[in-house]
């Protein structure tokens, strides 16, 4: 009986890369479910893309993630999009079609509201306070209101992008939504019940950098969620916690999103706990 020696390749394209920790949960899946299978980082510099997504179909992969820079310059070479990611303008993850066309999806926001269902906390009826306007925002906001939140407000420090997301929002969800500029010190507003920090204000290496809101404005019992996962225990949930805040780390929103995507690309179920345990050996040395 001759032996298959040709591992199946999925992977992640951008720039930096460096610190991505994905495959390390990806490959902890594959090895546990017996699939050989590999997840390979590449460093994809800016203007690089199209030659990148050459190689993907000439390696025959079976799918890539895309980080920063290319979630939206990738919409040229996909042939379908899912409803999500059509609004959200940006893509991060890709499925290789055994007929040769990509499907374009976007993990981001679906893996954040999966963190709060696995925590038995429900966006239905809620009002969200969202801080930032980046990619990962983006796709937090339109989820949180596919899911069922009834406001969505979006604080940036940029009034077009923080507009813009809004006005997505509003237009293509149930939602209401509105801008807030981000001008000194945010005062969270009154009766927000979920605060999303969608920045990367506190990743690695400026571990001990805070996004500049007023913590006294968050009320006890707030759920505050962090989208940075290294440190897990970021100050901005330390000082949520403090005032008596429902803290959500990163880790969670990065497994799911992890999950989804060996999903999408392998068709079979994410062993969640196995990757779960990998990204914590990772970041909280356990």
């Amino acid at each position: 009986m001759s032996k298959n020696y040709r591992a199946e390749l999925v992977g992640v394209l951008g720039d930096p890369v460096e610190g991505n920790p994905t495959g390390a949960m990806e490959e902890a899946g594959f090895a546990h479910a017996g699939l050989n299978w590999r997840y390979i980082t590449v460093k994809v510099a800016p203007g690089a893309l199209d030659d990148a997504m050459a190689g993907v179909k000439a390696f025959n992969m079976r799918g890539v993630n895309l980080t920063m820079p290319h979630k939206i310059d990738v919409l040229k070479h996909i042939d379908e999009l899912s409803d999500a990611a059509r609004v959200i303008g940006a893509v991060n993850t890709v499925v290789c079609r055994p007929d040769g066309t990509l499907f374009g999806e976007n993990t981001d926001g679906k893996g954040f509201v999966q963190s709060l269902t696995d925590r038995d906390i429900s966006l239905e009826g809620k009002a969200v306070t969202l801080l930032g306007a980046g990619g990962a925002a983006r796709s937090i906001g339109v989820e949180c209101a596919m899911a069922g939140a009834r406001r969505v407000t979006v604080v940036n420090r940029s009034e077009a992008r923080g507009r813009a997301l809004a006005d997505t929002i509003s237009a293509h969800t149930k939602a209401d939504a509105e801008y807030l500029p981000w001008q000194g010190t945010v005062r969270v507003p009154e009766g927000t019940d979920i605060l999303i920090n969608a920045t990367c204000v506190g990743l690695f290496p400026d571990v001990d950098a805070c996004p500049d809101i007023d913590f006294d404005t968050v009320a006890p019992g707030t759920v505050v969620c962090d989208v940075v996962f290294n440190p897990v225990d970021t100050p901005f949930l330390k000082n949520a916690a403090a005032r008596g805040a429902i803290c959500v780390d990163g880790l969670g929103m990065l497994v799911n999103q992890g999950c989804i995507n060996y999903t999408l690309w392998t068709g079979e179920k994410a062993p969640k706990e196995v990757m779960y345990e990998a990204l914590k050996r990772e970041f909280v040395g356990q």
